[in-house]
C-alpha cells in the first residue's frame, strides 16, 4: 500500500516524515515541498504527476539520495538516508539505487555493454560475474543481440532499453524513473512502460515513477498528484 498521511502498518521499504526543500533566490524563499509523508511498501509501482515546477523531480532527488532535505526524512528499508554522511550516501545509492532517465544519459564511446557495466565496476565482482550480470541484464531488456553496438546506433527505445538494464543490473532495493517515456514516440513509450511493468509483477520490483504522461501513470498502483508542494492522493489500482 501506498500511504500519505504519515501512519503506518511497518511494512513501508521506504519512509518519508515531514519532507521539506527549500531554495534560495536571492531573499526569496521558494518552498518546492512542505512537510510530505509517504509510505511506500515493497514491489509497489509509484506514478507521481503533477505541472512542471511542483517539486517532482526534486522529491525523487531526495528519495534517490542525489540531494538532501531542509527538514524532514526519508528512510529505506530502516536506514534514515538524510542522516547519511556524503561518502556513505554515495555507497548507499551504489547499493540500493537504480536511475532511469528522460534522455538515457549513455556514455556515447562506450557499447552498449559496457554502459550497462558501468555500476559494477564499483563493486568487487570479478570479470567474469559482471559479464553474467550484464548478458542476464541486457537479455531481461530484449538487448542481448545489441551488447555491442554504440548508443548512436540504436533507436531511442532501444537506447532507454539499454538504460534501464544499467539501472537493474545490480538488482537495486527501488527504481527511480524520472521522465522514461518522455522522448520517445507512442510505441516505444508503450514497449518501455511494458518493460517496466514486467519488472514489477514479474521481479517485484519497487518503481517510483514521475511522469507528465497519463497513459504511462495509469500502469501504476497508485499515482500521487503533486500540487504546491503537498501529495495528493489520486487513482489507485489492485496490485
Amino acid at each position: 500500500m501506498v500511504k500519505i498521511d504519515g501512519t503506518s502498518n511497518g511494512n513501508s521499504l521506504i519512509r518519508v516524515r515531514g519532507l521539506g526543500k527549500t531554495y534560495h533566490r536571492g531573499s526569496e524563499e521558494l518552498h518546492v515541498l512542505r512537510g510530505l509523508n509517504l509510505d511506500i511498501e515493497p514491489g509497489e509501482f509509484v506514478a507521481f504527476m503533477g505541472p512542471s515546477g511542483s517539486g517532482k523531480t526534486t522529491l525523487l532527488n531526495l528519495l534517490g539520495g542525489l540531494d538532501l532535505p531542509t527538514t524532514g526524512s526519508v528512510s529505506v528499508a530502516g536506514e534514515e538516508i538524510t542522516a547519511l554522511s556524503a561518502h556513505k550516501l554515495t555507497a548507499w545509492r551504489a547499493r540500493h539505487v537504480g536511475f532511469v532517465f528522460q534522455m538515457y544519459n549513455l556514455i556515447p564511446v562506450l557499447t552498449a555493454f559496457q554502459n550497462v557495466e558501468l555500476p559494477l565496476l564499483l563493486t568487487r565482482l570479478s570479470k567474469a560475474e559482471r559479464r553474467k550480470h550484464v548478458e542476464t541484464a541486457l537479455a531481461l531488456v530484449g538487448l542481448a543481440e545489441r551488447s555491442r553496438h554504440f548508443p548512436r546506433q540504436l533507436s531511442g527505445g532501444e537506447e532507454q532499453r539499454v538504460a534501464i538494464a544499467r539501472a537493474v543490473v545490480t538488482d537495486p532495493t527501488f527504481l527511480l524513473c524520472d521522465e522514461p517515456t518522455g522522448d520517445l514516440d507512442r510505441r516505444s513509450a508503450d514497449e518501455i512502460m511494458g518493460l517496466i511493468d514486467r519488472l514489477v509483477h514479474e521481479y517485484g520490483k519497487t518503481v517510483l515513477m514521475v511522469t507528465h504522461d497519463p497513459r504511462a501513470a495509469e500502469r501504476a498502483h497508485a499515482i500521487l498528484h503533486l500540487d504546491k508542494g503537498t501529495l495528493i492522493e489520486g487513482e489507485r489500482k489492485a496490485s
